[in-house]
């Protein structure tokens, strides 16, 4: 019997379904090397092959954990599922996303030697499974974003992400060769179905369907306590510019306050208006933030 408990979201710590599957879960590495072969066409063996995560604080999605990052055979891979309207700011955000990984596995005197300094290949993905009709497989490209292109001319800086799109696993070769992304993509389609037919304990009944047709068996009976915390930390566009526009807006509240309370410290300092525990008592700010100020 199946045991289901609602958690409170909160997006601040969770992965997404995606992430567990191919990044956290016992079998994720024997999960992502299948995707890696289906998208390289290779067969390569999970105990030939080393294979580390990559993770940097959230770039791509503030306060979401919705993106896997390995490096595997000389590359960095990328992947990140994608729900709702795609988001075409996909290669600018990947743009910043692996320069921080770069920086992160540099060495600090690399950047400044006269040799080339090897770096592994990047590579990006994303896989749509929103209700939009996109094709089984389309581009973004970096140099869309350009101000200035020459259509003529290679551009100066390029970065290519893949779409593929899970909607349609019968056009989509990678999908086919790829048995845990193929389950995947039917176990989500069937969580929308249920959610569409009755709002009421749709995760549930998603989950018992799934296990009767055979589509990730064991890890959704294995998972089933987990499952609906996770689903619920699946990227949405409109969630996540309201998540930024949320925490930037805080930020500068916070950030307004603590300028507010500095310069009335400075000015209890310039008038002698007390020590400085007695200052840092009135404002809130520490004793070594105030001493600074002298």
């Amino acid at each position: 019997m199946l045991i289901f408990k609602r958690k409170k979201a909160n997006r601040k710590y969770r992965d997404s379904i995606f992430v567990d599957l191919f990044s956290k879960d016992r079998d994720a590495k024997k999960n992502f090397l299948s995707l890696y072969n289906a998208l390289h066409g290779t067969d390569l063996k999970l105990e030939d092959t080393q294979i580390e995560p990559v993770k940097l604080e959230q770039i791509l999605y503030m306060g979401y954990y919705n993106d896997v990052s390995m490096l595997i055979n000389g590359r960095i891979v990328v992947l990140c599922e994608h729900q709702s309207t795609l988001n075409e700011n996909m290669p600018l955000r990947y743009l910043l996303y692996v320069a921080k990984i770069y920086e992160s596995l540099m060495p600090n005197d690399a950047r400044f030697e006269r040799s080339v300094h090897p770096v592994p290949t990047p590579e990006f993905y994303v896989f749509y499974n929103g209700s939009d009709d996109l094709p089984a497989w389309s581009e973004l490209r970096l140099s869309a974003a350009f101000i200035q292109r020459d259509e003529d001319a290679t551009p100066p800086l390029e970065l290519v992400v893949p779409v593929l799109n899970l909607n349609k696993p019968a056009e989509n070769s990678v999908i086919s060769r790829c048995s845990s992304l193929k389950e995947y993509a039917e176990f989500i389609r069937m969580v929308v179905e249920e959610q569409r037919r009755n709002r009421e304990a749709y995760m549930e009944r998603a989950v018992r369907r799934a296990i009767r047709a055979g589509i990730l068996t064991e890890y959704l009976t294995r998972k089933n306590k987990e499952v609906e915390n996770m689903y619920w930390g699946e990227y949405d566009y409109a969630t996540d510019v309201k998540v930024q526009r949320r925490e930037a807006y805080e930020q500068g509240i916070a950030t307004g306050v603590h300028d507010a309370h500095l310069e009335t410290a400075r000015r209890m300092l310039a008038a002698r208006l007390g020590t400085v525990e007695q200052i840092a008592d009135i404002t809130q700010l520490s004793a070594e933030e105030i001493q600074q100020l002298q």
